[in-house]
């Protein structure tokens, strides 16, 4: 999917007198190759006065679309055609290279406990159509969002936060409805929004989170839903203060039927406070705390807390039927929870992924780069120069690391890289901090100076920037 694509007249072509000849038609043309990704679709009022139907049936047919993962919406922008199959950017280790990988965003392994140390009690086997949560589990869980969220709420599980929040924009919205995320935004997070046909509207944010006019911008647009990190955002690192979740607040007021998520992901580990933008006026809200960053990525499960009515909607979509989660799964999570020398190895993990980002940081400072990073387990870096052209640099020093564009929503943070420095030593920290600062300096030197410097390469030898 190219933002850039020339526009051309895509109109031609495109027959039909109801939604699914005129979905037929658009797909034809899109097997043919007559309507390519990046390709921007007629506006519905033209394309209605073309074919001589209602606007309405254009606009269901734009919809079956989105629907069907052929088309997206961009706002005011128009319709466009995108690649079904195309690869979305995900969290995790680079393939295929021998570069030191500070990019992958994972935690580290010394620090997850190992589940099968764990004892647990014996129990009934469970059944279709019984109670979804475990009783002892959802007891521990209910104690600790109650300590934060003091609104009542009704407890859920689901497989993880990804899976949490897909199934409460399912339950919430229709393809083509718009969500208001950060900008830059969680890859994952971008992913569901493309893939289940909603439409991204991007809320600009600083080091302590959401702006509140840039919020209120994105709210005034039409969101029927908004996605919130609280704390350790990914990728900036930016926790929200308890003035800033208090004027985010004082926004949302003004639209209390719109859904609030907030996504506390490094809830367990996290060294800021919780602050929620969740007010008294919030109608429809959820709270989601995943257990992936604390005890490791294949622990595939997440509570939620929400209003009533949410919960309700969500116990359609995680029956007892199908698609509940393990009581396996939860007991394993709530005993591992519930252990003594897995809560000492959580605050460990907390203090050392604070400690290490802290002391990238200083690194950063000493060779004249900063970084506002603080929680979390990357460190955001702002080059100010193009990213992919340090990151070239970079790489011929033996580093790869994840660009900022990555991570936007329009195009936009080429300047960031994001890195992921936690198991570096304080020698390779360093050598990283200096080597970023070499590769900045090269990206900024104009093209045929650079092409005639020599600069050392990854294992000390002297190569020549081509």
């Amino acid at each position: 999917m190219s933002d850039h694509a020339p526009v051309r007249d895509t109109s031609a072509g495109i027959s039909g007198a109801s939604v699914e000849e005129i979905v037929a038609s658009i797909r034809e043309l899109i097997d043919q190759g007559t309507l390519r990704p990046g390709d921007s679709l007629p506006p519905m009022r033209s394309l209605a006065e073309t074919l001589g139907v209602n606007r309405n049936t254009a606009s269901a047919a734009y919809r079956a679309l989105v629907q069907a993962n052929l088309a997206e919406t961009r706002g005011r922008a128009g319709t466009f055609i995108i690649d079904p199959f195309a690869e979305l950017d995900e969290e995790g280790f680079a393939q295929d290279t021998v570069l030191r990988d500070v990019g992958d965003g994972n935690p580290d392994p010394a620090f997850l406990p190992d589940p099968t140390q764990v004892r647990l009690s014996a129990a009934v086997p469970h059944l279709y159509g019984e109670a979804t949560v475990d009783p002892g589990f959802a007891e521990w869980a209910t104690r600790w969002i109650a300590a934060d969220q003091p609104r009542p709420f009704r407890l859920t599980v689901a497989a993880g936060a990804v899976d949490a929040i897909e199934r409460l924009l399912a339950q919430a919205l229709a393809p083509g409805d718009a969500v208001a995320l950060e900008d830059p935004c969680f890859l994952t997070s971008i992913s569901t929004i493309r893939q289940n046909g909603y439409r991204a509207v991007p809320v600009r944010l600083d080091a302590v989170g959401m702006l509140p006019e840039s919020l209120r911008e994105a709210l005034e647009s039409g969101v029927r839903a908004v996605i919130c990190t609280p704390r350790a955002h990914n990728p900036t690192g930016a926790s929200l203060t308890a003035a800033r979740a208090a004027e985010l607040r004082a926004v949302l007021a003004d639209f209390p039927q719109v859904l609030v998520i907030e996504d506390d992901h490094f809830s367990l580990l996290a060294r800021a406070p919780y602050a929620t933008i969740i007010g008294e006026a919030q109608q429809r809200w959820a709270l989601v705390r995943s257990m992936s960053k604390a005890l490791g990525p294949d622990m595939r499960i997440a509570v939620l807390a929400s209003d009533e009515e949410t919960a309700e909607r969500l116990a359609t979509r995680i029956s007892g039927g199908i698609t509940w989660v393990s009581h396996l799964i939860q007991r394993i999570t709530h005993a591992l929870l519930a252990d003594s020398a897995t809560q000492r190895l959580i605050a460990d993990a907390g203090a050392f992924y604070a400690e290490r980002n802290a002391a990238f940081t200083a690194c950063l400072r000493d060779v004249g780069l900063d970084s506002a990073s603080r929680d979390g387990l990357s460190v955001w870096v702002d080059t100010q120069r193009d990213a992919s052209e340090v990151l070239t640099h970079l790489m011929r020093r033996g580093w790869i690391a994840r660009e900022g564009a990555s991570f936007g929503l329009q195009g936009e943070h080429h300047r960031a890289l994001r890195l992921t420095v936690h198991s570096l030593t304080d020698a390779d920290m360093r050598r990283l901090a200096e080597d970023l600062a070499a590769a900045c300096e090269l990206a900024a030197a104009p093209h045929a100076e650079r092409a005639n410097r020599t600069v050392p390469g990854a294992a000390g030898t002297i190569s020549t920037v081509r």
